[in-house]
């Protein structure tokens, strides 16, 4: 199991692929409605409001935002989502 420091040190794309990878090993619906659910709030985070209003429109917008997030500051942003679904649940990825 990884400490908050390891995982911190992470860039959040690997942070991304890592949490996105023990989620669909585990079929963790929870993990992808959480970030259905956090995302239209990275976006305003990121200073994108325009397309926090529209992913709360769409839910199809979110998803392609979640699933292809690991690499600009909407992923930044969701960065604490990741770590705290690896600490709880990533026991022999590393």
């Amino acid at each position: 199991m990884s400490t908050p420091e390891e995982l911190d040190k992470l860039s959040t794309k690997e942070l991304h692929d890592r949490a996105f990878r023990v989620a669909k090993r585990r079929h963790d619906v929870r993990f992808f409605w959480n970030l259905l659910e956090y995302a239209p709030v990275a976006e305003a985070m990121a200073g994108h409001t325009q397309h926090a209003e529209a992913d709360m429109l769409s839910l199809s917008a979110t998803v392609q935002d979640a699933t292809n997030s690991g690499e600009n500051e909407v992923a930044d942003a969701l960065r604490p989502i990741y770590i705290d679904y690896l600490l709880k649940h990533d026991t022999d990825e590393k």
